[in-house]
């Protein structure tokens, strides 16, 4: 299912919630949110949360508005002022001449408060006790970047880019470029993958649903999940083999060569087990559920 999560709560305080709601400890998240955005955070429950491992590399979409004139230690508006406040009357082109390194493949370094792992514990936890936070840069890509508007001090901003990418970074850099200072004030995510903010319920509507005995309705079939994979349905004898551990072929008509990994589908629609290819047209089933 796919939540429009609540600003001041962290995504696992959404899992947290939505256990109580569907009644289930099966609940995890495909990708976390900052604490103060908002947006797209698709959750997956029961034995559908083990299709999270095919979930990493997801693309993103976000809309968020970055203030010029200061910065932050956390590189957004919950963060300590990190300097002093800069007097800003913004010009498009100066804002999009600083946003112009960020566009396209680059290597970036993660905000200090982030859950970015320094020798196995978590950046924020060593910033908290004023220990000194070095992070290495990572490969990450804008596909796009779009300045929406300007107002003042502020440009609102529409991203899309590959998983991993902070835009906290990018407003914290782009207001090292403009040489007064910059975070992240809002950040509301639209799209994560195949996942979309208009499928989104808010946990009060889907405590309502629950509440009706109608948690059904939010919930998109694991068959419908990861529709890059291609499908091929199996009759009920093969799939008790597949769900046996047993390879399994599938139609040379329907496959393309060539597919790493194929949806089994059940005569009834459902999800029998996801299968990677091992020869031509043959699949080895490596999650079954």
């Amino acid at each position: 299912m796919v939540v429009d999560k609540p600003g001041g709560w962290t995504s696992h305080d959404v899992v947290n919630k939505m256990r109580r709601i569907a009644g289930t400890r099966k609940v995890g998240h495909l990708g976390t949110l900052d604490p103060s955005a908002t947006g797209v955070l698709p959750l997956v429950v029961g034995r559908a949360t083990r299709l999270a491992q095919f979930y990493t590399r997801n693309d993103k979409i976000y809309e968020g508005v970055v203030h010029f004139g200061w910065s932050t230690h956390s590189y957004d508006a919950d963060g300590e002022r990190a300097s002093d406040e800069i007097a800003v009357a913004l010009e498009r082109a100066a804002v999009e001449s600083a946003f112009q390194p960020f566009r396209g493949a680059f290597e970036q370094v993660p905000p200090p408060v982030s859950a970015k792992k320094v020798g196995g514990r978590p950046a924020y936890e060593l910033v908290r006790k004023h220990q000194p936070v070095e992070l290495k840069a990572v490969p990450v890509e804008v596909y796009s970047l779009d300045v929406l508007s300007i107002e003042g001090a502020e440009a609102a901003v529409r991203v899309h880019c590959s998983a991993g990418t902070y835009l906290r970074s990018i407003a914290h850099e782009a207001g090292q470029i403009m040489g007064c200072g910059a975070f992240l004030r809002s950040l509301r995510r639209t799209v994560s993958g195949d996942f979309k903010i208009e499928a989104a319920r808010t946990l009060e509507q889907l405590a309502a649903l629950a509440a009706q005995d109608r948690l059904g309705e939010a919930l998109i079939p694991a068959a419908e999940l990861l529709p890059e994979f291609p499908s091929e349905t199996v009759d009920l004898i093969t799939a008790g083999q597949i769900r046996n551990g047993r390879d399994f072929r599938t139609s040379p008509f329907q496959i393309q060569r060539g597919a790493r990994y194929v949806k089994a589908i059940s005569p009834q629609g459902d999800l029998v087990a996801i299968g990677e290819a091992r020869l031509p047209h043959v699949y080895h089933p490596v999650l079954v559920l």
